[in-house]
């Protein structure tokens, strides 16, 4: 008898989830796509290391746009240059607003510039990017703390005497100590054990959320809150990140000078306690906290993820990487600093640079966008509350695009001439008025930090090119490059 009752139970769950798939469907012209299954959608049918790979595949069956249902989220999917670009770029204002990915959300508590949608978003995008550009970003001043920082670098890696080493950290603290200088107005040595620490943390939150367990959380965040793993330990390490950052913003409460402010921080609580009268205001202490942990996490880990990512690059191409150096020796030479002036005269390198770059494909689906409403896109209805993901794997990897999508090519990005060209399609910061609020300080430090380190060093690896993989070693909302002790042998 309860044997009965409870099929009979799990029978009516069933026809339920069903009937309301059914009534989601109804009078609305979605997108194409899969059938999927009750509760879980589509997931069976992905693949769970590289999602986005059968997202790309799914668009030669079911055309450039696609509802995908995640579990019991429906996603519709942009795939190929044109459609996105359409959608983030021409129709821009329908593709704004920001998904509620539930592991932001909780690392977040909800607040901060990434996250957020509406007048949130507005008033902290508007905000940060102009301190941040008053503070030097993209100019002058600010390519002058990145030529100083790479000394550091440089000096550092010079210690390891041609040995073996890992270089993640010693990335990570080169690059965080530029976002450093803007937010905190500090930077930190390279031998700073709370600083390694929270680097460390940096780049567990981010091959966590990668990994197909984190994957798992955005899709059952709720059953995933009450069963054991490492979401737990994720989102416990994410705290000590939270508390590092109030002791900073407490720090500046107590030494602020309005007249004076040093940094992004001060110039956040000096336009907080204008307006802490005004009920629409979006300057209070919460996304002061978030934003400033947006900033830290993005402006460190991506960057040096990429760098990192170059360095194997250059090692798998060993001729790529000399003709480099012949170029950068024959324009800036081996004493002075390189600067973004010599950007013009270097055409090989800056190509390299970008073709690596579109090689990582650092965030396959961008970060998630999201239905504020109903809206029409291509003649079908995107109803309000739909996730929507920009597949920037199908605009960096396109065959139509690309002459060599999967391999380093430099022609990618190289006239007849040998001179630069831009490709419309290089969009890996993402494109329209959500695209990477720190993509000009991103593309400076790439450039001076690479050339700075090739100026100085030759890269190899004990046992040779070969054993060098390209492939990510976690693949989801962003691919993490693999870790390789290297070798860098200083240049005479």
């Amino acid at each position: 008898m309860e044997l009965s009752v409870t099929l009979l139970a799990a029978g009516l769950l069933v026809v339920l989830v069903l009937l309301l798939l059914l009534k989601s469907r109804r009078n609305v012209s979605l997108p194409p796509g899969p059938s999927g299954l009750p509760l879980i959608g589509n997931l069976l049918q992905l693949d769970r290391n590289a999602p986005y790979k059968t997202m790309k595949k799914l668009a030669e069956s079911y055309g450039s746009v696609i509802t995908l249902y995640l579990g019991p989220q429906r996603v519709v999917v942009l795939v190929g240059f044109e459609t996105v670009k359409e959608a983030l770029v021409d129709q821009a204002d329908d593709f704004t607003g920001r998904g509620p990915v539930p592991f932001l959300l909780r690392a977040t508590k909800g607040y901060g510039l990434a996250i957020s949608n509406g007048e949130r978003w507005r008033q902290l995008r508007r905000f940060t990017l102009t301190t941040l550009r008053d503070f030097g970003m993209g100019r002058k001043g600010m390519e002058e703390w990145i030529q100083e920082e790479a000394k550091h670098l440089v000096a550092r890696i010079d210690n390891t005497k041609a040995s073996s080493f890992d270089p993640t950290y010693f990335l990570s603290c080169t690059v965080s100590n530029v976002i450093c200088c803007l937010v905190f107005g500090e930077r930190f040595e390279y031998n700073d054990e709370q600083f390694l620490r929270l680097l460390e943390i940096l780049y567990e939150t981010l091959t966590f959320g990668s990994s197909p367990w984190g994957q798992l959380y955005n899709v059952f965040p709720r059953l995933m809150e009450r069963l054991p793993g490492r979401q737990h330990k994720a989102f416990a390490t994410m705290e000590e990140l939270r508390t590092f950052v109030r002791r900073k913003i407490q720090e500046h409460q107590d030494t602020l000078d309005p007249s004076s402010p040093r940094d992004y921080i001060d110039c956040f609580l000096n336009r907080l306690d204008q307006e802490q009268h005004l009920s629409t205001t979006e300057f209070h202490y919460d996304n002061l906290v978030s934003t400033v942990l947006n900033l830290f996490l993005a402006g460190t880990e991506t960057t040096s993820s990429t760098i990192r990512f170059g360095l194997s690059v250059l090692i798998k191409y060993p001729k790529v990487q000399e003709k480099m150096q012949q170029e950068i020796d024959s324009v800036v030479g081996q004493k002075r600093s390189p600067c973004m002036e010599d950007r013009k005269s270097l055409p090989f390198t800056d190509a390299v640079i970008h073709d690596i770059q579109r090689l990582m494909d650092i965030v396959p689906m961008s970060v998630p966008r999201y239905a504020l409403k109903d809206f029409t896109f291509r003649g079908y209805t995107i109803p309000q509350g739909t996730l929507i993901l920009p597949l920037l794997h199908s605009v960096l990897k396109d065959e139509k695009l690309w002459e060599m999508p999967l391999s380093l090519n430099p022609q990618h990005f190289l006239d007849d001439n040998g001179n630069f060209k831009k490709n419309p399609a290089f969009i890996p910061f993402s494109a329209g008025k959500r695209a990477c609020v720190g993509e000009s300080l991103a593309r400076m430090e790439l450039f001076l930090f690479m050339v700075s380190l090739l100026q100085h060093f030759t890269f190899s690896i004990s046992g040779g090119p070969d054993r060098v993989d390209l492939n990510p070693e976690y693949s989801s909302f962003g691919n993490v490059p693999r870790r390789y002790d290297i070798i860098a042998t200083p240049r005479s």
